[in-house]
């Protein structure tokens, strides 16, 4: 089960990356045949470094930096909806656990 998944996500990510490559070329191909740089036109990935030695990413025209994804981190923990998942993960594992070991004291007692 978990090479399964393990294969899923690498595939998924190999997709993805073909996506953003076929993106990027035809915005190469657009550019060829206008025969001029239009700034209106953005690629689909680039990556460029800042005054301050920042990395900045630009992801189909959307500006993504290291800052931003703090805080968008900051503010979903700041909801406690980013931990809903990982409580009743965590609720479900001790429920099954408790069930496991009570039915082995029960065998075990037999």
């Amino acid at each position: 089960m978990g090479s399964f998944i393990g294969k899923s996500f690498i595939l998924g990510i190999v997709l993805l990356f073909g996506v953003f490559l076929g993106m990027q070329q035809a915005n190469n191909g657009m550019l060829q045949m206008k025969g001029y740089h239009d700034p209106e036109l953005k690629g689909a990935f680039s990556i460029q470094v800042n005054d301050n030695q920042e990395k900045e990413a630009s992801i189909l025209g959307t500006n993504v930096s290291e800052k931003d994804l703090a805080e968008k981190q900051k503010q979903l923990e700041e909801m406690e909806s980013f931990n809903a998942f990982s409580k009743a993960g965590k609720a479900l594992s001790d429920g099954i656990t408790n069930a496991a070991r009570s039915l082995y004291d029960w065998v075990k007692g037999n």
